[in-house]
């Protein structure tokens, strides 16, 4: 079982993919062909994942050829298309924040399906997050009426990506992340080219910025974005890394301000500011220096008993560290390296 103690640096590598999933809303709507959600998810998610593969040059073997189809399936195929469908439906600020119910979402599935009790930290940090999202989607929700298709589509995306997340750290794959990574994004993708044959037809003619956006979604939204993820889900475990995916609202209100023209006052900055902080609180445990391991083993020293001759040198009995030196008889019997 892995040590769910990190350092900041693998908290930050791991808020790099939610700050980048938070540009998906603001790139789809600047950018992409619209009324297109299927084909832009196939497009994120297939490409890149054939070029990692035909990279790595390894398949899976046994369970996980299916086990790899239900991941891709939940982590990528049915998520991308679900996150697309909002992306196209809702503002950019209110469509990335519907992430930030994930961390409720995961640690209910955790607690479901692996046993994964929630700590009092995170779960405080979770609602404490949670609503500085409701006072996002509130302000959000004043500037033009919402989209119920949206809605529901962004949060069925969420409850399919928690699951995800927690069986991906409940299967634990017998490769390294980058290749794992790869074959979840080649199942994924390879899952929505009949969805998206059929429901939207051919592909449609791309522009210079069409490309370029689904290039950018591929390689830094999807194989950068992933492998990140997924290393910070074994370190880190799915409710903390879960927590960290507040960070994706945050850029897709900044974005959607910045890119889109959409309002922002005193009320998206407290909602900000409480997200923001329930992340770093959340990860305190993570970095938190384990009291077992922080403590300095004692070195026993023993007197010399009455009536006994001194040596001048410890016992070694008394000195663990060099009770493990073998002897010079014993040193002859051990083979050279």
């Amino acid at each position: 079982m892995e040590d769910n103690r990190a350092g900041w640096g693998t908290i930050a590598l791991t808020a790099v993919p939610a700050a980048v999933w938070g540009s998906t809303y603001a790139v789809t709507q600047l950018w992409l062909p619209p009324g297109r959600p299927l084909f832009a998810a196939t497009l994120r998610a297939l490409p890149v994942g054939l070029l990692m593969l035909l990279w790595l040059r390894r398949l899976p073997r046994g369970d996980w050829w299916w086990r790899s189809l239900v991941l891709g399936s939940l982590n990528i195929g049915f998520f991308y298309a679900l996150l697309f469908f909002a992306a196209y439906r809702l503002p950019s600020g209110l469509g990335a924040t519907l992430v930030a119910t994930a961390p409720m979402v995961t640690m209910a599935v955790a607690w479901l399906l692996i046993g994964d009790r929630p700590g009092r930290i995170s779960l405080a940090a979770s609602v404490v997050g949670l609503f500085g999202v409701g006072l996002l989607v509130l302000q959000n929700g004043l500037d033009r009426p919402l989209d119920l298709l949206g809605l529901a589509a962004g949060l069925l995306a969420v409850v399919l990506s928690s699951c995800g997340f927690v069986l991906t750290k409940k299967w634990t794959p017998p490769v390294d992340v980058v290749t794992a990574t790869a074959w979840q994004l080649v199942a994924g993708g390879a899952v929505l080219v009949p969805i998206a044959l059929l429901v939207e037809g051919a592909p449609p003619a791309l522009d210079l910025p069409a490309v370029g956006a689904l290039a950018y979604l591929g390689v830094a939204g999807s194989g950068l974005a992933y492998v990140l993820w997924f290393r910070g889900l074994r370190i880190l475990g799915p409710t903390a890394a879960s927590i960290i995916g507040l960070v994706n609202p945050v850029v897709g209100v900044v974005l959607g301000v910045v890119l889109l023209g959409e309002s922002f006052g005193p009320v998206h900055l407290v909602a900000m500011g409480l997200i923001v902080g329930s992340v770093l609180a959340a990860q305190e445990p993570c970095v938190r220096p384990s009291p077992v391991a922080s403590r300095e083993p004692s070195v026993r020293t023993t007197r010399p008993r009455a009536g006994s001759v001194t040596t001048g040198r410890p016992d070694a009995l008394d000195t663990p560290a060099l009770a493990l030196v073998p002897s010079r008889s014993k040193r002859a019997q051990l083979p050279a390296r």
